[in-house]
């Protein structure tokens, strides 16, 4: 097969191979290598040769990150000169950020708080390990914060142990917050964390030595042995409990018939939290029993999927009133959100209060994403394009064009350093104003550099440029191909800007190449479909081939889901299989559909595609189509239909 280039992506190459002839490219690439194989004497060497290039302070930095790794003393004057140097850059952050966890290590304490001073943006272990150094040096008020941060330190990392012990131990924490911290880790994925959250508890309170790992290696066979006096202990019925989560997880209607072996002996409120878990649990599954689990449990305590979920099997099961309640029973962070809000209007306005509702959609009306054009919808307007900013200047197109951490993410493209090249683009522009992040989208843009451009375009708070938040590069090829299969150009852009951003080399962690986001199976099977022979994976990175295999691929799902977008795209993503599964046994509404799909992935990429395609239509034709209308109904589930490979052309982001 003769694959071939496109025109900027050819002048794209021309750039990075003139560039790489220049000087002190070599070198920078050199030291990455040294850096990643731990060459400590060519690192040093390549290092003292410092260079005018704009990636020299990468060279620096790998040189005192590699020096902090190993078991050598820490260069502390090395260190503050490049901190002082390099003062608010990403890299200063990284650096000082591996500083701390080096002082953490060997508990220099003072000092890592006098280094963490300077920190822009910890993340959680570096802010519990000052919680530590705080507490550690006398301060009184050091666990505030984290007392405060309690329930969402669940999955917390390490570094947070020793204050969270601290808290149990001191009793600010008592056996209540110790219990529910130890349910919501039996909810999790990785329940063995609890084993730390049991040893908090007083030795008269806590269960015996090896009960939870004779739970966990086998939860039915503990509940079916549970000896008759399990229920005088609240360790005893935790322990039940824990083990009824973790056979729920897996199948809800075995752990509800072991459930009501055993509810007589559990308290209301923990009869009332598992009742929880398997209305959590079922309606994840789209069961039917997952309103009548819920209504059981009431109003009890339970974590932000279960509330979630609340509101969601009452939209599966068309409950308005269950919609209403569960959305007005959230904390209200999380009421205020603006999926919830949507839904809080629909369901007023289907119980007869279309003043409430109106409420409701004005707060989230004009937002540019699935529930903000639903809501304007109701209100009866659709989705329009803000009026375009005033055009980028001279002035600040030099003012981007001469940021150092501009600079540095370009250098860092051309040299195949994409993962740092977006860090440093992201770090560039915190707290940038709208003239500036419309400046840096243009440049980007005009580099080629497309999901760059996209990401300052987004983050625009007043003035506007919808035609760099959408861009549709590549239309000459792309169009065609989508016209020759049928397909609604809005809609492939509003695939592709969420699977690629535009980037004909992307590669997701999975192997999902190209700007469509192809794996390697599926474009072995669109090979075959096509009757094109001697398929190699090489294919997919040329883009002609991706888009034909992608729009191919669209086409093929969609007519195989009832010609319907959102099942179309839940299909791209998760595999036709599971899109026909997540159907109902009656027609069901397609946002209701988007909402109550199962993977929380899936479930933001169908919403964000289906929006987008909407805003792409406008910005196309003008006119924005009803988000509504395309989202439609979707018919109820009928036999097994086969034809299509069930893994997902591609996995979003």
């Amino acid at each position: 097969m003769k694959f071939k280039v496109w025109g900027p992506l050819l002048g794209a190459l021309v750039l990075v191979s003139t560039v790489r002839a220049q000087s002190g490219d070599e070198r920078i690439l050199a030291a990455k290598e040294a850096a990643r194989t731990g060459n400590r004497h060519q690192l040093e060497t390549l290092a003292a040769a410092t260079e005018a290039h704009p990636l020299e302070p990468y060279v620096q930095y790998w040189l005192l990150s590699n020096r902090l790794v190993r078991a050598e003393p820490a260069p502390e004057v090395e260190l503050l000169a490049f901190l002082q140097r390099e003062g608010g850059s990403l890299l200063a952050e990284r650096l000082r950020g591996e500083w701390l966890k080096r002082l953490a290590k060997e508990g220099d304490w003072a000092n890592y708080l006098q280094v963490f001073a300077g920190m822009q943006d910890p993340d959680r272990e570096l802010t519990c390990h000052a919680w530590n150094a705080r507490w550690r040096g006398g301060d009184a008020t050091a666990l505030d914060p984290a007392a405060a941060a309690w329930g969402d330190l669940v999955e917390a990392p390490p570094a947070c142990d020793p204050v969270l012990q601290a808290l149990a131990l001191s009793g600010r924490m008592g056996a209540d917050d110790l219990w529910w911290r130890f349910r919501h880790q039996m909810e999790g994925r990785n329940p063995g964390k609890a084993r730390l959250t049991l040893a908090w508890l007083p030795a008269d309170e806590a269960p015996a030595d090896g009960e939870l790992d004779r739970l966990l290696k086998s939860p039915s066979l503990y509940v079916d042995r549970l000896p008759p006096n399990f229920a005088v202990s609240r360790a005893g019925r935790e322990l039940a409990i824990g083990a009824l989560v973790r056979i729920a997880r897996d199948d809800p209607r075995a752990a509800a018939a072991r459930f009501a072996r055993l509810d007589d002996r559990l308290r209301p409120e923990e009869r009332s939290y598992v009742y929880g878990i398997l209305g959590w649990v079922a309606s994840r599954d789209h069961m039917p029993e997952a309103i009548q689990w819920y209504r059981a449990a009431g109003d009890v305590r339970v974590g932000p999927e279960a509330r979630a979920w609340r509101v969601r099997a009452g939209l599966r099961a068309g409950d308005w009133k269950q919609v209403r309640l569960a959305v007005e029973s959230l904390p209200p962070a999380e009421r205020g959100q603006a999926e919830w809000i949507y839904w809080r209007g629909r369901a007023e306005s289907a119980l007869g209060d279309r003043e409430l509702a109106r409420q409701d959609f004005e707060r989230i009306a004009g937002q540019p994403n699935f529930y903000g054009i639903l809501a304007s919808e109701e209100l009866g307007r659709h989705f329009t394009v803000p009026p375009v900013a005033a055009p980028v200047s001279a002035a600040e197109l030099a003012r981007v064009q001469g940021d150092p951490g501009i600079q540095r993410t370009l250098a860092l493209i051309r040299l195949d350093m994409r993962t740092e090249a977006v860090r440093e683009w992201n770090w560039g522009l915190k707290g940038r104003d709208d003239r500036f992040l419309l400046a840096a989208a243009r440049f980007a843009e005009s580099n080629g550099i497309y999901d760059r451009a996209i990401s300052a375009a987004d983050r625009t708070v007043n003035e506007h440029d919808y035609q760099l938040r959408y861009l549709s590069p590549y239309r000459d090829r792309i169009e065609p191909n989508a016209r020759e299969r049928n397909l609604d150009l809005a809609w492939v852009y509003g695939l592709m800007r969420q699977e690629s951003r535009f980037i004909p080399a992307a590669k997701s962690s999975v192997g999902a190449q190209g700007l469509m986001q192809i794996m390697p199976s599926t474009g072995k099977w669109i090979a075959g479909k096509l009757g094109m022979k001697g398929y190699q994976v090489g294919w997919l990175s040329d883009p002609d081939t991706n888009v034909m295999f992608g729009t191919t691929y669209m086409r093929m799902v969609l007519e195989g889901l009832d010609d319907h977008p959102v099942l179309a795209s839940a299909a791209y993503n998760a595999g036709p299989g599971r899109a026909k599964k997540w159907k109902d046994e009656r027609p069901l509404e397609g946002a209701i559909y988007a909402e109550t799909i199962p993977f929380t992935e899936t479930r933001d990429y169908v919403k964000k595609v289906m929006a987008n395609a909407v805003i792409y239509a406008a910005l196309f034709n003008g006119q924005a189509p009803s988000l509504k209308a395309r989202l439609g109904t979707i018919a109820p589930r009928h036999g097994a239909e086969a034809g299509s490979p069930d893994p997902g052309a591609g996995l979003g982001d």
